[in-house]
């Protein structure tokens, strides 16, 4: 009953319920895309007419998850001005501005030539069509880019300063290029592209066990494969590099993922808690299994490092639900590892039989297990955003803005009412979405594609000329 009556928990509900559903579909979207191009060149490098049929089967999945992705979204720019007006009005001038840069700049390359690339084929040349995939990627990944600059801002906050009750800009370079935005960046395109490619390899994997289309996808789950080798120890890399930097910036949120209350003295070294029991109330954890001097190497690079500790900060500074902090953090380093540890394992199996004749022959348990980590790059990534955001409380910005200022005054039984209302539409969405997907995969792909022959693109372009 006490949260029905609490509008601004429930504005923060809805608003991380429709974050939450909202980024499941830009995941795919920018990884997808990327993966779409590669396809295009492999076509117009090869005349391979498998990589024209992927082209085409693929693409129909990225056009659903497109348009799931911007009914998904448009709430989320209504609730700046509805559950979060004060927000608004403070951090208008910088933030607003950036969700502009990214409507005018990436969401007009993705509408501009999303038409292009879908209905495009025998229209335009194949290179023109490769040229409108590559601008839908890279208005997707700008899209990211903008997105991961606002909410780096929120994080880092650095530029200008408050003055008559608004954030005042000094310097939009400084706000821009804020200490969290590169990190947080890159992290965050690197787990689309890795969410992307274990999409395709789960699918693949699933039509490979199946024994339909084999040849086909074989071709897919190889480029997943390869393109997973790469960015999967990148993707921990970057992480652990973005680890180190929330010691530096944020040492309160570090410390409350890590469960650590007590500054260590530095000739001891902090202990890492693998798993325990954080207790806000008594500010101590109930129960722990720890790895003595863990934490102190994992933060310093050293076994004596000293760490601070979240009694160093008023509780009122400190982040709410620190368990939910620590284990979705651990869930998210588990998921990235599983997925570094399957790409590895199966390109270490692939290496072993690459001079046999069925040398893509994989294990049927192996295939499985593919099919099964396809939810692992989402799951990682919604534990991540948890961390990130839930991290970040009690501040909207941090330092900056404490998020019980920055939210409307709103009637709790009306923020209550949108809020059911949201999960309904949002699980509707995710139902059709699912059929939707589920139609595409067991329908799939044309072996029969809209252009049946490669045809050099200046051979297209000379033999419409000559017939106009």
């Amino acid at each position: 009953m006490d949260l029905l009556n609490d509008s601004l928990m429930l504005s923060r509900l809805q608003f991380a319920v429709t974050a939450m559903f909202h980024i499941l579909w830009p995941l795919l979207t920018v990884g997808l895309s990327i993966f779409l191009v590669a396809v295009e060149v492999m076509w117009l490098k090869t005349a391979d007419k498998d990589y024209l049929i992927h082209a085409q089967f693929w693409a129909k999945l990225l056009l659903l998850n497109i348009g799931i992705g911007v009914v998904s979204g448009i709430p989320l720019e209504f609730e700046f001005g509805t559950n979060w007006a004060a927000f608004s009005r403070i951090t208008g001038e910088f933030f607003g501005n950036i969700l502009g840069y990214e409507g005018a700049t990436a969401l007009m390359l993705e509408a501009g030539f999303l038409g292009v690339m879908m209905l495009g084929w025998n229209k335009v040349t194949p290179g023109m069509h490769l040229f409108a995939t590559s601008m839908v990627a890279f208005g997707s990944s700008l899209s990211a880019f903008w997105i991961m600059i606002a909410n780096g801002w929120m994080q880092a906050p650095s530029g200008g300063h408050i003055e008559a009750g608004r954030y005042v800009m000094d310097s939009y370079a400084k706000a821009i290029l804020n200490s969290d935005y590169f990190l947080g960046f890159v992290h965050m395109w690197m787990a689309c592209v890795e969410t992307s490619l274990f999409v395709v390899a789960g699918i693949s994997a699933w039509y490979l066990l199946r024994t339909g289309h084999t040849a086909l996808f074989r071709k897919s789950f190889g480029m997943a494969l390869v393109g997973l080798l790469l960015i999967a120890p990148m993707q921990i890399l970057s992480g652990d590099l973005g680890g180190l930097r929330l010691f530096e910036i944020q040492p309160v949120k570090a410390a409350a993922i890590e469960a650590h209350w007590e500054t260590n003295k530095t000739a001891e070294g902090a202990d890492w808690h693998v798993l325990g029991w954080p207790d806000k109330a008594t500010q101590t954890n109930n129960w722990i299994i720890s790895i003595p001097k863990g934490l102190s190497l994992i933060a310093t690079r050293t076994l004596h490092g000293k760490v601070l500790g979240l009694k160093e900060f008023a509780a009122a500074d400190q982040p709410p639900a620190i368990p939910l902090i620590f284990y979705s953090f651990r869930v998210m380093v588990a998921a990235g590892l599983v997925m570094a540890g399957l790409s590895l394992l199966t390109g270490w199996l692939w290496w072993k039989r690459r001079k046999a004749a069925d040398e893509w022959v994989l294990p049927v348990w192996l295939l499985k297990s593919w099919v099964a980590a396809i939810p692992l790059g989402y799951v990682a990534t919604e534990c991540g955003w948890l961390v990130r955001e839930v991290g970040r409380q009690p501040w909207a910005v941090y330092g900056l803005l404490r998020t019980e200022h920055a939210a409307s005054h709103l009637p709790a039984g009306a923020v209550a009412t949108s809020l059911v209302l949201f999960v309904a539409i949002y699980t509707l969405l995710l139902t059709v979405f699912l059929l939707c997907v589920r139609r595409i995969i067991v329908t799939g792909p044309d072996m029969n594609p809209q252009i049946a022959v490669f045809v050099p693109s200046n051979e297209v372009y000379s033999s419409r000329r000559a017939k106009e």
